[in-house]
């Protein structure tokens, strides 16, 4: 089975910049992605959760979308606008997709 190559990004950033992230990746054309909710973890500030949160609001998203390699840059500069007021983690890692036209 033939594989094509593709760029898988995540965002991972505090819930309350949801709406303006994916406005951004929106103007910058990138309208395909998931988010889910990030149940915890650990980083330089430590361990966190969301256990006993009473709303989302301090809580954490993981925004993931895969995408050509052409469109990356467009959408690292949406991203990193939203990202670098606020909380959060940006990578960027090589995968391979089977369907080329969808991305």
């Amino acid at each position: 089975m033939q594989t094509h190559p593709a760029k898988r990004v995540e965002i991972i950033i505090e819930a309350p910049a949801q709406r303006r992230l994916v406005r951004a990746m929106n103007d910058a054309g990138i309208d395909a992605y998931t988010i889910l909710p990030v149940l915890g973890g650990s980083g330089r500030s430590g361990r966190w959760s969301r256990d006993g949160q009473v709303s989302t609001a301090s809580g954490m998203i993981s925004v993931t979308c895969i995408l050509r390699s052409d469109r990356l840059d467009g959408l690292l500069n949406a991203a990193l606008e939203v990202v670098e007021r606020h909380i959060g983690v940006v990578s960027v890692t090589d995968c391979e997709v089977l369907r080329a036209e969808r991305f």
